[in-house]
């Protein structure tokens, strides 16, 4: 890959293409290791151009680069447990945007999320995790607080349901992120970037599209 590729903006198309491709191959099991050797290392040793940042979970099982099959400098990545938004989360987003000039921002959730299952937990019994567990969780209920509304033994079944609470966790945090920062919101109205709100499957490895702000030639 020449200097020039690296440092070509992609649209937000182009890189939703990008990871998906990358997606398909790892769950085919055929993965390609891109921009993984000693020559890509020297191209970035003076700058980084990713095309994508990926805000996802701490969660051991769901690394970024693996799961989508990218290499270095491809992604910038963020990641909270719980993938729970704070002011240094939305700054890391910002600069990967306005400063790096990645034109798509990924949501990544995943199944057998502990935080969200703490959350769930939290509202269905009232009982609090310890210590600064406390803050993760905190930041997780109001993703899934909505669900609890009408029919108790509706909002019951739902909290036990793993893939509501993923989904409505996944698309909460696309919303905070697009309605908190006002520098990605002209990112998406300028056409220079979308946000993707995407649950992966730890089993299958796929990682599919729950919401979108923006354009990426693809609805959920």
């Amino acid at each position: 890959m020449s200097t020039n590729e690296i440092t070509a903006p992609l649209s937000p198309r182009d890189a939703w293409t990008r990871l998906r491709e990358g997606n398909d191959r790892f769950v085919a099991d055929t993965p390609a290791h891109p921009s993984q050797n000693a020559d890509r290392r020297r191209e970035l040793q003076a700058a980084q151009h990713p095309h994508t940042v990926i805000f996802g979970c701490s969660d051991s099982r769901v690394a970024a680069e693996i799961i989508f099959d990218q290499g270095l400098g491809d992604v910038f990545v963020v990641r909270t447990a719980g993938h729970v938004v704070d002011t240094t989360v939305v700054g890391s987003i910002e600069y990967g945007v306005e400063v790096l000039g990645a034109s798509l921002v990924v949501v990544l959730g995943h199944d057998s999320c502990g935080a969200v299952a703490a959350a769930a937990h939290t509202l269905a019994t009232g009982e609090q995790p310890p210590g600064f567990v406390r803050a993760v969780v905190d930041r997780v209920i109001p993703s899934i607080a909505s669900i609890t509304s009408g029919d108790p033994a509706q909002a019951m079944a739902a909290l036990s349901d793993q893939n509501v609470l993923r989904r409505e966790h996944v698309k909460h945090t696309v919303d905070m992120l697009h309605g908190y920062s006002a520098a990605l919101a002209d990112a998406v109205k300028e056409g220079r970037c979308a946000v993707v709100g995407l649950e992966y499957d730890l089993a299958e490895g796929s990682a599919r599209m729950v919401n979108v702000i923006g354009e990426v030639g693809e609805l959920p």
